[in-house]
């Protein structure tokens, strides 16, 4: 990979690869530019040249198959999981300079005069959905790089969705300490690899930009903000300097979310954006909510999360898949060599412990394509008996994005087919019939 990756670079990549579709009529931030994204959804990666009302083109989609996000990694579609634990067992420090092509232009916040989407006809306003937020603990000893959701609110401020994760924890240490905000970067427009490792569970204090700069092979180069204490990649497109308000909230929502449907209004932080910086002719980068790269980017590192924790159980396991069907978040295939009976169970049970949010999971032998869903069916059809290979788990801790379960307690039911052959069945009798020559 080369060292000096960025998103153009990507782009280059992605349309000499017939991967990218350049759209050169005038499209409309409200509805439009989000309509062709979801008429595009599983197809290439779109460009808009002419964005009515502003300066800058705007891309999506970058990450929007898998085709595409093995391609930024340098590897093949099935080596995803494994590149990502492997890097997530080997982070590497990216180098950290004053300067950097994001550096470009600097001038007041100006948030009006950015492309920033509505998508759907209920949301709560138009969003920033593809922010890279960087924050550092106030002694400077733990940070945090994560992707939020962000609602415009006026021309220097955005209300942000934070779930009680790792940047929530840092807000409520600030508040601790006296602090009444807290310094945010927020990046527009980076390599996939930054994007990826921002989606990934690393565990609190440990920083994404180490498992970016892992990915891209020591490839990552950071630079400091100029009016806030955080770090972001230097060659970033876009960079909004911002303070999280830690007294202050708005209603922030409705928004949709990974299934599809929308998410409820809440009171949310108040960012105050202090500073803008940008390259001089920079992309704006918006990711379609309830799309496939949305799903792709939540997904994939929990796929690698599911198959390390399975591995411990069972080491024959071959591969997982959050399936599209499921949002790439609520089901999974999992696929395994089984050696002996109850292989099967101890694999979804794995599962399940390895991905809370996991709702419904199946395993499958190896000669079933765990990305063809026909194949699949094919297995419960034939290798799977209610009475004997279903595990049902009700009260479970599960996804509060489910609007199926209780989602005040975030409790669900889960259910685990095993569809593996039966050891104590002769093999012949689960043979898939062949054509000599086929």
């Amino acid at each position: 990979m080369n060292a000096m990756s960025d998103l153009r670079s990507f782009l280059k990549e992605l349309r000499m690869n017939d991967e990218l579709l350049e759209v050169k009529d005038p499209v409309s931030t409200r509805y439009e530019a989000a309509f062709l994204m979801k008429r595009h959804d599983t197809g290439p990666a779109l460009l808009f040249e002419n964005v009515r009302g502003y300066r800058n083109r705007l891309v999506s989609g970058i990450c929007g198959s898998r085709k595409r996000i093995s391609m930024a990694l340098g590897v093949k579609e099935n080596e995803i999981s494994d590149l990502l634990i492997g890097s997530m067992r080997n982070l590497s420090s990216p180098t950290i300079s004053d300067d950097g092509l994001v550096k470009e232009v600097q001038r007041r916040p100006r948030l009006d005069r950015i492309p920033i989407l509505k998508h759907y006809e209920k949301d709560g306003g138009a969003y920033i959905t593809s922010g890279i937020v960087s924050a550092k603990s106030l002694d400077d000893k733990v940070e945090n790089v994560s992707i939020h959701r962000m609602m415009l609110v006026d021309r220097d401020h955005l209300s942000i969705r934070i779930v009680p994760r790792h940047l929530y924890r840092l807000c409520h240490m600030a508040r601790e300490e006296g602090s009444r905000s807290l310094d945010v970067g927020i990046a527009i427009g980076v390599h996939p690899a930054v994007t990826l490792a921002a989606s990934s569970p690393l565990p609190f204090g440990v920083s994404e930009y180490k498992l970016a700069s892992a990915l891209m092979r020591q490839g990552l180069k950071l630079t400091t903000c100029e009016h806030v204490d955080a770090c972001v990649p230097s060659d970033a497109e876009l960079v909004l300097e911002g303070k999280i308000l830690l007294e202050r909230q708005v209603s922030e929502g409705p928004l949709v979310d990974i299934t599809g449907t929308y998410d409820i209004v809440r009171k949310q932080p108040l960012v105050e954006v202090v500073r803008i910086m940008h390259r001089r002719d920079y992309l704006y980068q918006a990711l379609l909510p309830g799309g496939t790269e949305h799903q792709l980017l939540m997904g994939l590192p929990f796929e690698s999360k599911i198959l390390e924790g399975v591995r411990a159980v069972v080491p024959s396991v071959k591969g997982v898949r959050l399936t599209l069907g499921g949002c790439c978040w609520l089901h999974a295939i999992i696929s395994m060599e089984k050696q002996t009976e109850g292989d099967g169970k101890n694999a979804l049970l794995a599962a399940f412990a390895s991905h809370p949010s996991l709702k419904h999971a199946v395993v499958v032998d190896s000669d079933i394509d765990i990305n063809k869903p026909q194949e699949v069916e094919w297995a419960i059809a034939t290798r799977f008996q209610g009475d004997k290979d279903l595990i049902v788990i009700p009260n479970a801790r599960g996804s509060t994005l489910d609007p199926s379960s209780n989602q005040e307690l975030a409790l669900t039911t889960k259910v685990g087919i095993d569809a593996t052959r039966s050891l104590l069945k002769p093999k012949e009798k689960f043979f898939k019939a062949v054509i000599p020559g086929a």
